[in-house]
């Protein structure tokens, strides 16, 4: 095998290329010395990570609610160990009791699929979102996206003021974990997600949907489609939801009539 790319094109030249890889690892996230979840993630802004993740399972109620987060690297990847308090700790001891019973598929059982459709709480209320901000944060993402420069591999996901003006953005392979920083980096900045709105990089699925109604945000937009149950829970919670972003055009999907 070659200690190197090689790239082979239509007209049958081949050349030897350099490329940097997207770093992906086993991130361990570890809740008042419980095991919750081993991640695959790339290891920057693990604080923001654990942190956000909490907030966006419903672990911690409020950003006062994750203290003493301490990340270590170990032989097989990285652990972020985390305290927490008030009532969100009894989801975390009720989904380790249940998990011991699951099976490996992830959503399985009664239990799991009344949680896939658990109501999400209303947003707040909010007017339209001028489109013009959406272009003028597309246009600015790309200087937020370090990783993604060098790889081409990563997701991104913002946080943008009501005029597009990029506040923060993070970075991960996965694009669910890019969400949990940016959530995680949101509330450590103590930035009410209220005052702006949120931009992925990545297919809108309904968790993207969740995390961000979560956040305490009103208004998504994503750089691609968004999926039928996508729609539907954007919908139910009165998520403001634009998708299929592009330089010159987004599609409106839910908002606000005025």
């Amino acid at each position: 095998m070659p200690d190197r790319p090689v790239q082979f094109a239509a007209d049958g030249s081949v050349t030897t290329i350099e490329r940097d890889w997207v770093p992906e690892v086993p991130v361990a996230l570890e809740y008042n010395g419980l095991s919750y979840a081993v991640m695959m993630a790339t290891p920057s802004d693990l604080e923001d990570f654990a942190r956000g993740f909490a907030l966006t399972e419903g672990l911690a109620k409020t950003p006062a609610d994750v203290t003493d987060i301490a990340v270590v690297e170990v032989e097989k990847g990285w652990i972020a160990r985390t305290q927490l308090t008030g009532l969100g700790i009894e989801k975390l001891t009720e989904r380790v009791r249940t998990r011991v019973a699951e099976s490996s598929c992830g959503l399985c059982g009664i239990e799991n699929l009344e949680a896939v459709s658990t109501p999400l709480p209303r947003v707040a209320a909010h007017k339209a979102l001028d489109p013009q901000a959406i272009f003028t944060a597309l246009a600015a993402l790309r200087d937020h996206q370090p990783l993604t420069r060098a790889t081409g591999a990563a997701h991104a996901a913002a946080f943008c003021a009501m005029d597009g003006t990029i506040l923060h953005a993070r970075e991960d392979v996965g694009r669910h974990n890019a969400m949990d920083k940016l959530v995680g980096a949101l509330a450590a900045a103590g930035q009410d997600a209220a005052n702006g709105f949120i931009l992925s990089s990545a297919r809108c699925s309904y968790e993207i949907v969740e995390k961000a109604v979560r956040a305490g945000a009103h208004t998504l937009v994503t750089i691609s489609l968004p999926t039928s149950m996508a729609v539907e829970r954007a919908k139910a919670a009165g998520l403001s939801l634009w998708c299929l972003a592009r330089d010159d055009s987004v599609l409106c999907v839910n908002s606000p009539t005025d």
